[in-house]
């Protein structure tokens, strides 16, 4: 792999507390990225902002606006991302589609190339700048975008399930499983518009728990025990 674009789900970061961030748990996948860099391995990030906004749930709030909330979360996640990756070592760049003062860096694709060329974490936030796009979708237009090599989709459950293993202990977990098959069965490992996005530009995606010892970097050198979703 040359180059890769990670999601995070904020949740995820949140670690046990569930909202906010867990700085521990942000260290250690510092660390695990700068194993990745040092390997010359290029690395995008995009993260969900589950951790303080999920406007879906609310009835009371324009969707338009609640999305908008919902953008500036990934914002503010990724600028503290950013900021442990640098104390941990790495150099970064925030990109977001829209002007964010001095905050982050209007994206362009030859300005992320130019961010990977230079050795840099990119961190793409604000979604696509447009409501009703999830991160997911943000996450694969991204990575075709970019042309990652694959996705590491690294959420708060290790896998893809059949049904969902918090609630049915009896869930069993793929191996394998193509995109078709995750559109088909309504899986839900990314959003139906992303799991298209990944069809179409035939984008495989590595899904793994976080929170699994090393789980980044044993994913990328192959000692892989999530699901490989094909395309």
């Amino acid at each position: 792999m040359k180059r890769v674009l990670l999601k995070l789900s904020g949740e995820a970061l949140a670690g046990e507390k569930h909202t906010g961030f867990d700085e521990p748990t942000v260290a250690k996948v510092a660390e695990q990225v700068k194993h990745l860099v040092d390997s010359k391995i290029q690395v995008g990030v995009v993260i969900g902002g589950g951790n303080f906004w999920r406007g879906r749930s609310s009835e009371n709030i324009d969707r338009t606006k609640a999305d908008q909330i919902g953008m500036l979360a990934t914002v503010m996640n990724c600028i503290y991302v950013s900021e442990i990756f640098r104390s941990a070592g790495m150099k970064t760049q925030i990109f977001t589609p829209f002007a964010c003062g001095a905050f982050t860096e209007l994206f362009s694709k030859d300005k992320a190339n130019e961010c990977f060329e230079r050795g840099a974490v990119a961190f793409f936030a604000g979604g696509t700048g447009h409501p009703y796009f999830s991160t997911d979708t943000t996450t694969v237009l991204q990575a075709v975008e970019i042309e990652a090599d694959v996705i590491l989709l690294a959420k708060s459950i290790d896998g893809v399930y059949d049904s969902d293993p918090k609630s049915n202990p009896g869930a069993r977990k793929y191996d394998e499983i193509s995109i078709q098959e995750v559109i088909d069965r309504r899986l839900g490992v990314v959003d139906l518009a992303a799991s298209i996005l990944c069809m179409e530009n035939k984008m495989p995606m590595l899904v793994f728990g976080l929170n699994g010892e090393n789980s980044i970097v044993n994913t990328v050198n192959g000692k892989f025990s999530g699901t490989k979703v094909t395309v």
